[in-house]
């Protein structure tokens, strides 16, 4: 399909241009980021459609890892999904049948940390040998360290999102930044500029969630 490939061209800024699926992309993760910092699990029905395009585009750069990861993605979103709608008992807002927002315990924290750190080495060997294992199916993959690194954060924050934990907001602006460079670097120049819309509603999702959280105690 043509809308699927990322030589089908909509505009170019700075000489780099931007494909129709970059550009949708872009836009149903900003919708999708925007309803999640308000709070409104309406944005897991925006994230399934999300999840689709990013598998294409990924395929399409190389970026084996953040490829791969939207199936699972798709697990997360549907698991956060029912955990957001179908709270257990003492976890519902005050009045309402959502789940609300809650923090981790300094030991959980450090504990993500260092799995993230471990799983994304290990991730990222496998990655960096798998042009070399199948190299008629694969070919060299792109950064492989840093798309293992930030498919590790991804999770993590993804995991943290679907128990509607305060730290997946930490989570979401490590990946946001780090993406940053990844994008800029396989040249892909609109999507840097929108991280930094992923950033500011990162941002207003603190905020909106300490409110909630205080609101709830």
């Amino acid at each position: 399909m043509d809308f699927l490939s990322i030589d089908n061209i909509l505009f170019a800024i700075g000489g780099q241009k931007v494909s129709v699926l970059e550009f949708f992309t872009t836009i149903s993760g900003l919708t999708c980021v925007f309803f999640a910092s308000r709070g409104r699990s309406i944005n897991f029905w925006v994230g399934y459609f999300y999840t689709a395009l990013l598998f294409f585009m990924f395929m399409q750069k190389h970026l084996y890892s953040s490829m791969l990861l939207q199936p699972v993605s798709l697990v997360f979103a549907i698991f956060g999904h029912y955990r957001w709608t179908h709270p257990k008992q003492g976890e519902e807002k005050n009045r309402q049948n959502e789940l609300r927002v809650t923090v981790l315990t300094k030991n959980r924290r450090m504990l993500h940390i260092v799995l993230v750190i471990i799983f994304g080495a290990v991730w990222g060997f496998v990655l960096s040998r798998l042009g070399l294992i199948f190299p008629d199916t694969f070919p060299p993959a792109s950064l492989p360290f840093l798309d293992a690194t930030i498919t590790m954060c991804i999770l993590t924050a993804q995991y943290l999102s679907a128990q509607k934990k305060l730290e997946c907001w930490a989570a979401w602006l490590v990946v946001n930044a780090t993406n940053l460079t990844q994008f800029l670097l396989v040249g892909l120049i609109f999507m840097p500029v929108v991280c930094l819309g992923y950033i500011v509603f990162a941002i207003m999702g603190i905020k909106t969630w300490i409110k909630e959280m205080k609101a709830n105690e």
